[in-house]
């Protein structure tokens, strides 16, 4: 592959791609859909950079990081590549914004469902 095809592609990373969740259950679509920025975009790479300042920020004086700091810590980065989304409630839309975007990772299937989305290069390779 040629390297300007590679640089080419991890640029269009920063649109991003659409994910739609789906039940954890029946596997059918919920209705909230997320526009996610690649894993080589800038986006994911500042996100990168931003979860190492934050667990640095939340260490204890012996360096150590406990595990509620890093989840929250993690999820900041994982929410931090979520670029729009379409999502509703009792019938209106919802505005987008990280808080809003972290109150649905707090529900375990979702996050799981992102997390995987964001880190899998297929889902923004052209034709996706």
């Amino acid at each position: 592959m040629p390297l300007d095809r590679i640089i080419n592609e991890a640029r269009d990373q920063e649109k991003g791609a659409w994910l739609d969740l789906v039940d954890p259950v029946e596997g059918k679509p919920v209705g909230i859909r997320l526009r996610i920025a690649g894993p080589d975009s800038a986006t994911a790479h500042k996100a990168r950079l931003t979860l190492a300042d934050d667990l640095a920020a939340v260490a204890g004086p012996d360096g150590r990081v406990g595990a509620e700091g890093r989840e929250k810590c993690r999820k900041a980065a994982l929410a931090a590549v979520v670029l729009d989304w379409e999502c509703e409630e009792e019938g209106k839309p919802v505005p987008f914004s990280t808080a809003n975007v972290l109150r649905l990772l707090s529900v375990l299937w979702a996050e799981e469902q992102v997390d995987a989305f964001a880190a899998d290069r297929r889902n923004f390779a052209r034709g996706a």
